[in-house]
């Protein structure tokens, strides 16, 4: 399928012109970032993974009645997606605390929430993604109003005990992880949009509670992609139509790093 003129350019994805009016087609990259961009690397095979993980979450929430952007997937790195205007906002779901709550809140980490939280940051670099309130969000209309900021809150506790559930299943526990939702271009419907994999969440295994996400590249854990890996052999993934299992990954390589 072509793709039409890059529209936006992000840290781990490339969005260009779909085929249809209100369609596009992401593109995952292998890039890899922390720490608000400061820390960066390219780590050869993230791309494929986070594609075909992503689209596996987003097709069961489809069929679950949460709607998404995803069209379908078209190759090993790109999906076919409606085009969407994104509020500037991640709404981030806790379930155990841990990262930068932890760092801000003084909780100890790994203290299990008596019920998700969920927190909100303005999506903007350079002021370093600022967590902010309900209040901001509806007085400067980053969503328009109350009520579509209520359906917002609602779907993304629908996707916790979706997901929790679904990743549960499989031995592993989710931590945390955040969502970007949308407004569809050709008819404004509410659409959860961006990605779902193992850059966008933290997920510890039940047992071990082994790090088998971004956290493996924010700490310098190391096995990065094989743990994606272990990630998508988990939910049945990797052994299915797609040809992950048999791509030769690379080590990570170092652009750049600073103030870690």
């Amino acid at each position: 399928m072509n793709k039409g003129k890059k529209l936006y350019e992000g840290k781990a994805k490339i969005i260009y012109e779909g085929p249809e009016k209100g369609t596009a087609i992401q593109h995952f990259k292998d890039d890899a970032t922390a720490f608000n961009n400061q820390k960066k690397s390219t780590v050869e095979g993230k791309g494929v993974l986070n594609n075909r993980i992503s689209e596996h979450i987003l097709n069961n929430l489809n069929q679950v009645g949460i709607k998404t952007h995803l069209i379908k997937r078209l190759n090993m790195r790109e999906q076919l997606i409606k085009l969407c205007e994104i509020y500037p906002v991640e709404f981030i779901v806790r379930n155990i605390a841990t990262g930068s709550l932890t760092k801000r809140l003084g909780i100890a980490d790994g203290t299990v929430l008596k019920k998700p939280l969920i927190e909100f940051s303005y999506k903007n670099d350079d002021l370093g993604d600022p967590v902010i309130s309900r209040e901001h969000i509806l007085e400067f209309e980053w969503v328009k109003d109350s009520t579509t900021l209520d359906i917002i809150i609602d779907r993304c506790l629908r996707i916790n005990d979706f997901m929790q559930g679904m990743f549960r299943g499989v031995g592993i526990k989710l931590v945390d992880f955040k969502l970007e939702f949308g407004k569809s271009n050709v008819d404004s419907e509410l659409l959860l949009a961006d990605e779902i994999s193992p850059d966008t969440c933290r997920l510890w295994d039940v047992s071990s509670e082994k790090k088998l996400d971004k956290d493996r590249f924010r700490k310098d854990l190391g096995n990065i992609i094989q743990a994606y890996q272990e990630v998508a052999r988990r939910l049945g993934i990797i052994h299915e139509e797609t040809n992950i299992s048999s791509i030769k990954f690379g080590k990570p390589k170092a652009v750049n790093l600073k103030n870690k």
